[in-house]
């Protein structure tokens, strides 16, 4: 677990924009934000490197910081607490969209037995070789931003064949009365009007569903 001090610190980097790409600061200015002094900032930022939540570009003047993935993810992390902290009892949230085609990529990560046994384990079921891909209604991309921040399960990657396939998250959720799940891929930027589906049986056919038909997800709190 990221030190509290740290995080303190990489939490007034990414006020100041980290998460969308470098930012110029100098221990000085960091100093100012969290009250500390510039030596002691200069080591905050080195711990924050070490760790890999930051990387930084050293000028003469100061130095231009990103907040790492991994970063992100702690920030987040933190950001799920205070939300749990502050929740209103249980929620239930509404997806809406329209079945769309996807690239046909799902099918092939659906049958990779690391990935099949993590999902059982989690899901309690063994997911149908595909997944069942979503665009939301332009209503219901913030429902998305609220359901990002709940408790999503990593699903872990793993190396075979020297190939290597990378980690991704996934939450419960419903379709009507079938259990399904909520797959997203472990990438920097996936659409965030898109979703893809995962269910122990092939949700076309069990919904009788089509491109372009209307379709309602529900994910409990």
């Amino acid at each position: 677990m990221i030190p509290a001090e740290d995080l303190q610190c990489l939490k007034a980097i990414a006020l100041r924009g980290g998460c969308n790409g470098p930012v110029f600061v100098s221990t000085q200015s960091i100093g100012t934000m969290l009250g500390i002094s510039q030596q002691t900032a200069s080591r905050r930022l080195k711990a924050l490197e070490t760790q890999g939540l930051i990387t930084r570009a050293i000028a003469a003047d100061g130095q231009h910081v990103s907040v790492t993935r991994q970063g992100e993810d702690e920030l987040r992390r933190e950001f799920q607490e205070y939300t749990r902290i502050f929740s209103e009892g249980e929620k239930t949230y509404l997806l809406n969209g329209a079945v769309i085609s996807g690239l046909g990529e799902g099918k092939y990560y659906m049958s990779l037995p690391p990935y099949k046994e993590q999902f059982r384990t989690n899901l309690g079921f063994e997911p149908y070789p595909g997944t069942l891909n979503i665009r939301l209604t332009p209503s219901s991309i913030p429902v998305r931003k609220k359901i990002d921040a709940l408790d999503w399960i990593r699903i872990k990657g793993f190396s075979t064949d020297g190939r290597t396939f990378g980690d991704a998250k996934c939450i419960p959720c419903r379709i009507g009365t079938i259990s399904c799940g909520i797959v997203v891929p472990g990438r920097t930027h996936y659409p965030e009007d898109i979703i893809e589906v995962i269910a122990p049986v092939a949700l076309r056919r069990k919904l009788g569903v089509g491109d372009s038909d209307s379709i309602t997800v529900e994910v409990g709190a």
